[in-house]
């Protein structure tokens, strides 16, 4: 028998070689493979997205080299690409693993047909979730809008051992790439990536040594110290998870196996990782929530135009300490700890009454996690108009929840440096301080730091009439 044509791996968010669906079938077939990464200039990612996305293809590009393959890089519209490098290494197969926001599943439900008409096998897997989204269903078969029996279902399920990184791929011939450097993914001027280089190392060694780190350093303290910012008591896998460095099924598999099969810690960070199932789920299932309210009658909320209060969020400036500190940390970092999201998302939608879509679309720019289902879902349950979403009457004091999460300011103060000096008892709430301690810390209200943009108790009580009018309207 002859042997196989080449095979086309296109990698898109599994920048990985450690289970790998795609590549793992790919490399069964016994054929030469093609791996190839496509930007599609039609493709939003924002700009910290951007930079992640460099060095996670900086290092899957090393990994293949390891096994003797190239990387190829194209930019422009993917179905002409693959149908046109198909041709040229004759290729028999494409493999890819699945993405399913609205215009990803559109596109290779076209690019599916349009492959295999041209005579080409096409196989696509489910890489990126635990299950995917049409899997999971209700007793009657409908899908799940409530998480937590969501959640109930996902956990009973079993999964697949993840599948081990190829050791041997035969090389198909050279065919023209672009340069990695020439498709300007990292800032220049400015560049202001410095904070994210400091804090992250992308790709899949990274990912791994983070997953590794959390197990046996934090895990066992995750459900008491993941809402408290100070700590380092979350996974701070998310990055890697958006763009593939690592599988969920291995961090399932790890931290299963860390804890015997099963524990407080462990299903505390599981149920976690299944909030990105459930999401996307959601996505899938009602792709208008990228967009849209899911509960229709916030399309009447009386949303404000009000660009210096949404200049003074974005820039960490709104004079409520643990709100700036967490805005500043995103600005840096390119990440922001989960109950600080949504401390300052619930500041932004509920306190300045800014629409939560300019918010989504500010975190989607500057979060090196930037994950549209994940995103986009999260903002609307802060809103109260998402699915299975807080209570549109949760509004969150951004006072009491920092004195709540950190108590002895240090979130605040590795943050908000300006504020570093001052008491404890103040530092939450620094209009309160006597003049001789603001004196003491070297602080000028208005000047050197903000006085608060909004009133706390007036801001609810405008957004909770704004919430009872829709509802009775």
């Amino acid at each position: 028998m002859s042997k196989p044509g080449p095979s086309i791996v296109w990698f898109r968010r599994d920048l990985r070689l450690d289970d790998n669906p795609a590549l793992a079938a790919a490399a069964s077939r016994g054929a030469p493979v093609l791996p190839i990464f496509i930007l599609d200039p039609e493709e939003e990612i924002g700009g910290a997205s951007r930079w992640w996305l460099h060095g996670s293809l900086a290092f899957l590009s090393e990994n293949l080299g390891k096994l003797g393959l190239p990387l190829v890089l194209r930019r422009g519209v993917p179905e002409s690409i693959l149908s046109a490098v198909a041709r040229e290494i004759a290729a028999e197969a494409v493999f890819w693993n699945r993405c399913y926001e609205p215009r990803a599943t559109a596109r290779d439900k076209r690019l599916k047909s349009s492959l295999s008409d041209a005579g080409l096998e096409v196989h696509s897997f489910n890489g990126s979730l635990l299950a995917e989204p049409w899997e999971v269903k209700t007793g009657s078969g409908d899908p799940y809008k409530v998480f937590t029996p969501f959640w109930r279902a996902l956990s009973q399920r079993s999964f697949d051992a993840p599948l081990a990184a190829p050791r041997k791929l035969d090389r198909v011939k050279d065919i023209a790439t672009d340069r990695l450097a020439d498709w300007g993914l990292l800032p220049a001027k400015p560049d202001w990536a410095g904070g994210l280089r400091e804090t992250w190392t992308p790709g899949e060694a990274g990912a791994h040594a983070r997953l590794e780190t959390f197990v046996e350093r934090s895990m066992s303290e995750y459900p008491d110290a993941r809402d408290l910012p100070d700590r380092e008591g979350t996974s701070r896998l998310s990055p890697h998870l958006h763009w593939g460095d690592v599988s969920p099924r291995r961090i399932w598999q790890v931290v299963r196996d860390a804890e015997g099969g099963g524990g407080r810690a462990g299903d505390a960070f599981l149920r976690e990782l299944a909030w990105r199932d459930f999401a996307c789920h959601l996505l899938f299932n009602w792709p208008e929530i990228a967009t849209g309210n899911w509960k229709r009658e916030f399309d009447a909320f009386p949303w404000m135009s009000d660009e210096a209060s949404f200049e003074a969020w974005r820039l960490g400036r709104t004079g409520y300490p643990i709100v700036d500190a967490g805005m500043r940390q995103l600005w840096q970092t390119g990440w922001m700890h989960n109950r600080v999201r949504m401390i300052a998302a619930s500041f932004l939608i509920k306190h300045l009454m800014i629409d939560w879509r300019e918010g989504a679309a500010w975190f989607e720019d500057t979060l090196v996690d930037a994950d549209l289902a994940v995103n986009r879902a999260s903002w609307q349950w802060v809103a109260g108009s998402g699915a299975d979403a807080a209570p549109y009457f949760r509004i969150f004091n951004p006072v009491l929840q920092g004195e709540k999460f950190d108590g002895a300011g240090d979130y605040v103060r590795a943050f908000v440096p300006e504020l570093s000096k001052l008491d404890a008892r103040y530092i939450h709430k620094p209009w309160e301080a006597p003049p001789s301690n603001l004196e003491k810390a070297g602080i000028v209200l208005g000047d050197t730091y903000p006085a608060p943009i909004v009133d706390h108790a007036r801001a609810r009580a405008r957004a909770l009439a704004a919430f009872e009018e829709i509802r009775n309207g």
